[in-house]
Order: structure tokens, then C-alpha cells, then sequence
């Protein structure tokens, strides 16, 4: 890509950090729709709500969308510029999904609500449902992002 014109660069997806960051946040906002849907039919936002000190369902689902559009910011400039096209985005997006559900529920989210790590549960059916939600949300990301980034350039 060193030898194309900047709008050719652009097309194939390299896009500025601050519009991948961007991008990333709009797209995880997209992804975090369709997770948080799943985790309200499944009654996990209040356990979510817990991060904030409240056991609401609205609470969870708004600190649930916040970490989505951050966690999406994060896909933007780990993967925005393997993720070009709908199908790589997909393939990436999976990936993410797969590598924060082992970050969110498995580590960080137990760590921060004074349970340490929970990698030994991560076959528990609780965990494997939140992994399909993980990927979800990895996928509608990855999948929502090219055309993100288009409207953000």
C-alpha cells in the first residue's frame, strides 16, 4: 500500500486511527445491541448493573453499551485494517468475540466483582452461552464495520 495514492489506501481500508477508533465504536455500538438483547432474554444484565453498584436491568444495559463501544473502539485498531470487507470482518470480529470473552467474563468481570479468575467454569453452560454472545457481538461488529468506516471518512 505504500506505493497507492492515499484514496486508494483509504478503499482498502487503512482509514486514520481517530476513523478506526471512531468506526470501531460505532460498529461495537451495533454489536452491543444485538449482545445486550441476548443477555436481557438470558436476565445477566443485572449481574452487569453489578459493575456500577446496581442490580437494574437498564443499568446493565447501559454499562454494557458503553464497554461495547469501547471494546468496539478496540476492534477498530487492533483489526481495522485486516477487517476491509464484510466476510474478513466477520473472521476478525469471531476472533475478538472469542478473545474478550475469555478477557471479560472469564477474567476481568469476576477479578473486579472480588470473585478472581473464573477460567475453570469457561465449560459451564452459563459461560458457553456467554461465549455465543461473545461471538455475536464479534461478528455484528466486524460484520457492521467496512461500512462504518465508509461513513466515517
Amino acid at each position: 500500500m505504500a506505493d497507492m495514492p492515499r484514496d486508494h489506501a483509504l478503499a482498502a481500508g487503512e482509514g486514520s486511527v481517530s476513523q478506526r477508533l471512531i468506526a470501531g465504536a460505532v460498529a461495537g455500538l451495533v454489536g452491543g445491541v444485538l449482545f445486550g438483547l441476548m443477555m436481557g432474554i438470558m436476565g445477566m444484565l443485572p449481574m452487569v448493573a453489578g459493575l456500577a453498584g446496581s442490580n437494574s436491568g437498564v443499568v446493565g444495559f447501559i454499562v454494557h453499551m458503553i464497554i461495547s463501544a469501547i471494546i468496539g473502539a478496540g476492534f477498530g485498531a487492533v483489526f481495522g485494517t485486516r477487517a476491509v470487507t464484510m466476510s474478513q470482518g466477520a473472521l476478525w470480529g469471531a476472533v475478538y468475540g472469542f478473545i474478550w470473552w475469555i478477557l471479560g467474563p472469564l477474567l476481568i468481570m469476576p477479578t473486579l466483582m472480588g470473585m478472581g479468575p473464573q477460567l475453570g467454569m469457561a465449560f459451564a453452560p452459563p459461560m458457553l452461552m456467554s461465549l455465543i454472545g461473545h461471538l455475536v457481538y464479534g461478528v455484528a461488529t466486524g460484520v457492521a464495520y467496512p461500512a462504518v468506516l465508509q461513513r466515517v471518512r
